[in-house]
């Protein structure tokens, strides 16, 4: 199937009109700059402090995480699973993640060259997405990158209770671990997103063989 369709009288290409789920999918892209706007401002204004955005930072958090959770649900309940929602669904993960991500090595918390790695491979997976819609196939996710999501989540959620816990001052042992274990979830989330995206390459070159 192909995303877009044509209008052969005027010669131009249009997209089709986002459906529920696009509209819900399209929630993140507001949702990720309002997070790193939150996530920064006590450093430009240290007046107004950092408390008040501990419960701020989560509710973003976890709306960003239900309309994922809903937007496939709604998708396939209503039966409008398409070619442009297997990209945009994916296009708007990759969007709050590497927002999410990139606050926490901001604030010290997850290590830049594993947030290095993240960027050439969602680049990569781009590079690769665009490859198949050029052979008329929108290339949907696998199992090894909802596995990446899954601890992509995690790691944030560990990271953001780091941050939570230093930003209301219990800079102390529970918040060592904390980094701890948000660094460990997140460099094993890593080598999943590099394992998934070998295996979209696989699929790329399978696909290529039988065309």
């Amino acid at each position: 199937m192909r995303i877009l369709s044509i209008d052969r009288s005027r010669g131009k290409a249009h997209t089709p009109d986002m459906t529920l789920a696009d509209k819900v999918t399209s929630i993140r892209l507001f949702l990720a700059p309002a997070f790193f706007l939150v996530f920064l401002l006590p450093g430009f204004l240290p007046s107004l402090g950092a408390v008040w955005t501990v419960p701020v930072l989560w509710i973003i958090f976890f709306a960003s995480e239900i309309t994922d959770l809903l937007d496939g649900k709604i998708a396939r309940k209503r039966g409008e699973v398409s070619d442009f929602g297997k990209l945009f669904d994916p296009f708007a993960d990759t969007l709050t993640q590497i927002t999410f991500f990139l606050c926490f090595v901001i604030d010290g918390i997850l290590p830049a060259f594993l947030f290095l790695v993240v960027l050439y491979r969602e680049f990569g997976i781009l590079f690769v997405r665009n490859l198949m819609l050029r052979k008329g196939v929108a290339l949907g996710a696998r199992m090894s990158g909802k596995i990446k999501t899954v601890t992509y989540i995690i790691a944030g959620a560990l990271a953001l209770l780091a941050a939570s816990l230093n930003r209301l001052g219990y800079n102390n042992e529970i918040y060592r671990w904390a980094v701890f274990a948000a660094v460990s979830v997140f460099a094993f989330s890593v080598m999943t997103a590099v394992f998934s995206f070998f295996e979209y390459v696989l699929v790329y070159t399978r696909t290529s063989k039988n065309k």
